[in-house]
């Protein structure tokens, strides 16, 4: 019986060990991984309460006005994402979703925002 264990062990700790191997291989950018002691970019930013508690940088209110349009700020607060990921949602959002288009330096200051706060790059 004990033989059958130590088998199963085995077989198991294999098939682990390839998840994880597979896992590590596929680059998804929507699931990019954040170094563990990153500390959250919000937490040392004061959030604002007039725009859906998001960190009061330059950029919240037109990025809360631009987003509150379709979805909840919390669907933004709980992104991380790459920065290559941001920019094609948001093709794809105006492309796919009928998210209006703004004019460049507004997209420029957004898309600049959720870089800096909600990024698996930083």
């Amino acid at each position: 019986m004990g033989h059958i264990q130590r088998r199963s062990g085995i077989l198991a700790a294999a098939l682990l060990g390839l998840g994880t191997l597979a896992a590590a291989q596929t680059y998804d950018p929507m699931r990019a991984a954040r170094p563990a002691a990153a500390p959250d970019a919000t937490t040392a930013v004061a959030l604002n309460p007039d725009f859906g508690d998001l960190p009061d940088t330059a950029g919240v209110e037109e990025t809360y006005y631009q987003c509150v349009a379709c979805h909840s700020t919390a669907i933004i607060k709980q992104q991380r994402i790459t920065d290559a990921r941001w920019d094609y949602l948001w093709t794809w959002m105006v492309e796919h979703q009928n998210m209006p288009e703004t004019d460049a330096e507004t997209r420029e200051v957004i898309l600049t925002y959720l870089k800096r706060h909600f990024s698996a790059e930083r």
